[in-house]
């Protein structure tokens, strides 16, 4: 059946839930999102509220088969919502998707990327690793690149078939930063995303703890691995920050402060990979904001885009 709209009340409400959402559960996106005009923050803040639902889902401490079951219902939430059709207690009750919902008929959110979020969320939840990068790379487009291809929705820009695979691409440099950040916090839960090929090539080995806890065991030349998948990660955001002459000014200066923070992580840990392994690194909260700042003050210089970009795909 085709749902009645929510009153215009209930939709405030809604977004003003997820924009709470969104300050104090996203520590690096918040500063970018902060940078855009009302109607687009609020689309962005609910996009961002559906997937953080998502991935407490797979990070929470539910069983494994639970887990699997709120994420067929994120799913089938997701699809009707696509269609037009839902519950009505999912499409009148639930503010987060109220003011998807509402987001979506605004802009072109392409939903069906939160398909791709939930099969990625599902492989963290069953325990899958990496053989090699290429099943990496599904990986990070599945729970990031989609994330970019959502948000592109809501910045809009003139050529969408030419820009959603540079977000795919800014995606994936996002996640592998997201990686190399979280190996020791990952090792601890059972999670092992670099690729088994990557380890055996530098004689490195990441080894889960065992029945009875623990961290788990690190061994061999992590920082040289570390080192060598900063670089890696450097080649996608080369790609992905190919999207910024796509974009109107704000969108940019968005797009350029959630990157520019993740950019900036990724050389700290390039910079101090033994450091990454001790501890979860992260930027003080000055830090963030002035990246944000220059963001928002150096687009607009060279605004028009002079040549075409390469095409995007592997760096």
């Amino acid at each position: 059946m085709t749902v009645r709209a929510p009153e215009t009340a209930d939709v405030e409400a809604a977004y003003r839930q997820c924009e709470t959402i969104t300050r104090q559960q996203a520590k690096n996106f918040a500063y970018g999102i902060a940078l855009l005009p009302t109607e687009k923050r609020r689309a962005l803040s609910a996009v961002y509220a559906y997937a953080r639902r998502i991935d407490d889902i797979g990070d929470g401490t539910l069983p494994v088969p639970d887990k699997v079951a709120q994420l067929a219902d994120a799913r089938a939430a997701i699809t009707a919502l696509a269609a037009g059709t839902a519950a009505d207690a999912a499409a009148t009750r639930d503010p987060v998707l109220i003011a998807l919902r509402d987001a979506a008929d605004r802009f072109p959110v392409p939903l069906a990327a939160f398909t791709e979020l939930i099969e990625g969320c599902e492989a963290d939840v069953r325990g899958v690793s990496y053989g090699t990068f290429d099943d990496l790379e599904h990986y990070c487009r599945c729970v990031a690149g989609s994330i970019g291809r959502l948000s592109l929705g809501v910045f809009g820009c003139a050529d969408p078939s030419f820009a959603s695979p540079l977000a795919d691409s800014l995606g994936v440099a996002l996640q592998l930063t997201n990686i190399l950040r979280d190996i020791r916090e990952d090792l601890g839960n059972g999670r092992v995303y670099l690729p088994a090929d990557d380890l055996a090539r530098f004689g490195c080995t990441l080894t889960p703890p065992g029945p009875d806890g623990g961290t788990g065991t690190v061994a061999g030349p992590m920082a040289e691995l570390m080192r060598f998948e900063a670089d890696r990660a450097r080649g996608w955001y080369a790609t992905g920050m190919q999207l910024m002459p796509l974009l109107d000014r704000r969108s940019a200066a968005c797009t350029g402060a959630m990157a520019g923070i993740y950019r900036r992580l990724l050389e700290h840990i390039s910079a101090r990979p033994e450091a990454a392994l001790a501890a979860r690194m992260s930027l003080p909260g000055r830090e963030k904001a002035l990246i944000a700042l220059t963001a928002l003050a150096g687009i607009g210089r060279g605004r028009r885009r002079t040549s075409t970009p390469k095409p995007a795909g592997r760096p």
